[in-house]
């Protein structure tokens, strides 16, 4: 019966979610988009790919997009919650024989399918437009984005939990998880960093996500990674937590 309900309404929701082009566009499209764009113009620079410069476009523009594309789906999962809230369906799916973690749940679902289709997309559009070849164990970075984006969607859930309406949902968190891209080592290693950025970016979880699907996308075996599997675990368990003392229904 849980289990029906739950598909049920998860079905219901990814309808919902394709009924605003908008959001899918800003949730599906703009990812692949970011990628394309910046790598098609990015390889027109690019000489030779053992030139340093292709580093960026073998390794760090595909695990930029995968960001994006968690972040979205994130950005998403906040601002349906607290629209959610506002408009007392949070308060009446409640009232169903639904239970509360059922309801969450397919949010989380839903938000995990999305992330896995994007980066289908990204692949395949990648096949054909991307300018330089590059050969990545496509399971183990579907895993590896699914852990990170299930680890950043904790942080979403908390922020739902929080942010009293949905006109300041989704700027808050944006506030809050665009910049932790800039600290996570995508751009500026980690370790070059002066030691007050350092300690900041230890203590953020994109860091981690960073560093796991970097190392995956390179071919890394998990064991090396298994630090940023657990430190992404710790946010998703701490986040989790502490949405489900703070979450409100109404």
């Amino acid at each position: 019966m849980m289990l029906r309900g739950l598909w049920k309404l998860t079905w219901i929701e990814i309808k919902v979610f394709m009924r605003e082009p908008l959001g899918a566009f800003g949730t599906i499209g703009f990812p692949v988009l970011v990628f394309l764009v910046v790598g098609r113009a990015a390889g027109r620079n690019v000489a030779a790919p053992t030139l340093a410069a292709s580093s960026f476009l073998r390794v760090g523009l595909p695990v930029l997009a995968s960001l994006l594309i968690a972040v979205s789906s994130v950005l998403s999962l906040v601002t349906i919650i607290s629209i959610y809230r506002e408009g007392g369906i949070l308060k009446r799916l409640r009232a169903t024989p639904l239970r509360p973690q059922t309801i969450l749940s397919a949010q989380v679902i839903v938000k995990l399918m999305l992330t896995a289709a994007t980066l289908g997309l990204m692949v395949l559009a990648g096949k054909r437009y991307y300018p330089i070849s590059v050969h990545v164990p496509l399971f183990g970075f579907t895993i590896a984005l699914l852990i990170s984006t299930l680890s950043i969607l904790s942080i979403g859930f908390l922020i739902a939990s929080i942010v009293p309406t949905a006109r300041f949902a989704q700027p808050i968190g944006a506030a809050i998880l665009y910049p932790m891209i800039a600290f996570s080592g995508l751009f500026v290693p980690v370790n070059s960093m002066p030691p007050v950025l350092h300690a900041v970016a230890r203590v953020l979880p994109m860091t981690y996500a960073v560093s796991l699907m970097e190392g995956i996308w390179r071919g890394d075996s998990w064991w090396p990674h298994m630090g940023d599997v657990a430190a992404l675990a710790v946010v998703f368990f701490v986040c989790t937590a502490l949405s489900a003392e703070v979450f409100r229904w109404e």
